[in-house]
């Protein structure tokens, strides 16, 4: 039985649905069975961010009963599977029977990410209802972090576990809010740190996750990293990055360390 996990955050511009795609993207790589689902339903965009744009049949299909989960599926060129939801055609869904539409697909798929709309809404909380768990997406920055705090209450509140934080576009500047300072505020632990990278963009450009775009950059390698600690695998290293990893852990590596033995006791 495969699991599903929710990509959340309750502001946008903070690179959610780049998340998705290069951690699903990063899932493949590990021979792993991938599904990335558009929960944001009101603005979709996982599908341009892959280059599926004429559907003819989506979630909105799905949620509306006039199209089975099958049907709404389509292969990405990497490997793993994606359910877009309808970017042009209008179509009434009620976002809370999400959970029921696609709970039978965990029997075909090993990870089921689910993107989130950007807001304090049903479509947002259908995406917490329907999922295992749930990892956050946050900027260190105050109002992203004002933002965040919101959606882990919610979480909290629906009783979906919060596994950790992946910290985007992160310049690893002084005015930036720190990882421990983040940590402490939210009480979640950091499991990536994806650093600021215009590759993002071009990626976007490019209708291609970014970990296939820029397979080797610095953010890549986190995406690579928590992608096996979510499916109990270690990502091989090169030497020199292996011998840095033990003079200088960082934070989220540890907490990854910690991530991984959980998954394998589990």
């Amino acid at each position: 039985m495969g699991k599903t996990i929710g990509i959340v955050s309750l502001k946008g511009g903070v690179g959610k649905t780049s998340v998705v795609a290069s951690l699903g993207s990063a899932l493949s790589e590990f021979g792993k069975k991938v599904l990335l689902i558009d929960g944001n339903l009101s603005s979709p965009s996982l599908g341009l961010h892959l280059n599926i744009v004429d559907m003819e049949k989506t979630l909105h299909h799905v949620l509306n009963r006039t199209a089975n989960t099958k049907e709404a599926i389509y292969e990405y060129e990497e490997g793993f599977h994606v359910m877009p939801a309808s970017i042009f055609e209008r179509i009434e869904v009620n976002p809370l029977k999400l959970k029921d539409k696609i709970k039978g697909l965990k029997r075909s798929y090993d990870i089921i990410l689910i993107d989130s709309s950007p807001s304090l809404n049903e479509e947002t909380l259908a995406v917490m209802l329907a999922s295992d768990e749930i990892f956050v997406v946050t900027t260190p920055d105050h109002p992203t972090l004002s933002a965040t705090i919101k959606a882990i209450k919610l979480a909290k509140q629906r009783g979906t576990p919060i596994s950790g934080l992946i910290l985007n576009k992160v310049h690893n500047k002084n005015f930036e809010i720190s990882l421990e300072d983040v940590e402490e505020t939210l009480d979640v632990p950091v499991l990536a740190v994806i650093p600021y990278d215009t590759g993002v963009l071009k990626s976007l450009s490019n209708m291609k996750p970014y970990t296939s775009h820029k397979p080797k950059s610095k953010g890549s390698t986190e995406y690579k990293k928590l992608a096996g600690v979510l499916v109990g695998q270690k990502y091989k290293q090169t030497k020199f990055a292996k011998l840095s990893r033990k003079i200088t852990p960082k934070r989220q590596e540890i907490n990854r360390e910690i991530f991984y033995k959980r998954v394998l006791d589990d």
